[in-house]
């Protein structure tokens, strides 16, 4: 590994975060609001679970977690946009159904998890098993 200095650091992190915030914009722009940010979120979910499994700990540099790790992934994935989206959810009727509101979000909260948390494992399962 090698040892960084702060502004190299900080150049690292701000080129994956300018690289992640084009490409959540484009998500939104191709899939919409809600759709652009559980697919970003999920997107984000699943590259960090590569990023940061295991069998990669000793083959990454520092330069690539801090560039697509901390840079990309968290400019990709949003959770500021998640929870504004989801209190959103709560207030209106979604497609014309006469859905409770509430019942929508807590739909939406359970879907972004259930496939975030799906997304690292599932990651996480095919990075052991292509490295070993």
């Amino acid at each position: 590994m090698t040892s960084l200095g702060r502004l190299e650091t900080l150049l690292f992190v701000a080129a994956g975060g300018f690289a992640g915030a084009i490409a959540r914009h484009v998500a939104d722009t191709l899939a919409g609001s809600l759709a652009g940010t559980l697919a970003a979120n999920v997107a984000g979910a699943a590259l960090l679970g590569v990023v940061l499994s295991e069998p990669h700990a000793d083959r990454l540099s520092t330069e690539t977690r801090l560039l697509v790790g901390t840079g990309f992934c968290s400019s990709l994935s949003t959770y500021s946009t998640f929870a504004l989206e989801t209190t959103r959810l709560a207030g209106v009727t979604v497609a014309g159904l006469t859905l409770s509101g509430v019942a929508v979000a807590l739909a939406y909260v359970a879907l972004t998890y259930t496939l975030g948390f799906g997304a690292i494992l599932a990651a996480q399962a095919l990075t052991r098993g292509v490295i070993r």
